[in-house]
């Protein structure tokens, strides 16, 4: 699947965001994530804008992922093999944010497991929402590896906006290149597709020239996360999307 890839990268690409009912609306924006193989963490070296485990002006901290100690693969591998799960016996690598200036927030971080030959057998999806709750949803397909296209389904679990209940189903797709990877989530409530979201970038080898490139494209890109997303909770609002809060309990009421 990465074939040729160096083992540590930074991604630039954008975000997309469209919601279908009862009120349209939409955002995009970009964006740049880090994508690296877990093995590889032993021999990862810090450098004056990327840190390792420790503060730079970007940084990656084990702490923000998985059981958040010091051996994320270890834990992926856990949940593996709690599920079943005996072909993804590879390489994984991770998808998420970086820290900009000491602060992340991840809406999804994607932990990729290949077999030895390279193919996709699994993805935990590990999902963040602003009430501090995380929820990691393992998707595969039903017989072999995972192809570029194909859809992964898994019930709804955990509640990410406060205009959505925890109710339906979501459908992941991937899509891999050389050049740019891509991945679109679609989220069904009981009357169907209310949302589709997707993030996608092209790979380029995470150092000094790619850091000062995210920098200066996007230097408060994580703040800018939280930000937008407390921007658009205000637009829904003002659309009179209905307001569920944390309890699933709608709080307000959509008129025409």
């Amino acid at each position: 699947m990465f074939d040729g890839l160096p083992d540590f990268n930074l991604c630039f690409g954008r975000v997309m965001h469209r919601r279908l009912r009862p009120a349209g609306h939409r955002f995009h924006y970009g964006v740049g994530f880090l994508l690296f193989r877990l093995a590889a963490l032993p021999e990862a070296r810090s450098s004056v804008l990327f840190g390792w485990n420790r503060w730079r002006p970007l940084s990656w901290l084990a702490r923000d992922h998985g059981a958040g100690d010091d051996a994320p693969e270890a834990w992926a591998r856990a949940r593996l093999r709690d599920a079943g799960i005996a072909s993804a016996d590879g390489d994984i690598w991770l998808q998420c944010f970086p820290r900009v200036a000491g602060y992340v927030f991840n809406p999804v971080s994607f932990w990729y497991c290949l077999d030895r030959a390279g193919q996709l057998q699994a993805v935990l999806a590990e999902v963040n929402n602003t009430f501090g709750e995380r929820h990691v949803y393992l998707l595969s397909a039903d017989a072999g590896p995972i192809v570029p296209g194909g859809t992964l389904s898994c019930r709804k679990l955990m509640q990410v906006s406060p205009f959505n209940r925890i109710s339906g189903h979501y459908e992941f797709r991937l899509d891999w290149q050389a050049a740019r990877l891509r991945v679109a989530i679609d989220y069904h409530d009981e009357a169907g597709l209310l949302l589709q979201t997707a993030v996608w970038g092209a790979p380029a080898p995470l150092n000094r020239a790619a850091c000062a490139r995210l920098l200066l494209a996007y230097p408060l890109m994580s703040f800018a996360i939280m930000a937008r997303i407390h921007w658009h909770a205000l637009l829904l609002l003002c659309k009179r999307v209905p307001f569920f809060g944390k309890n699933g309990y709608q709080t307000n009421e959509a008129r025409p």
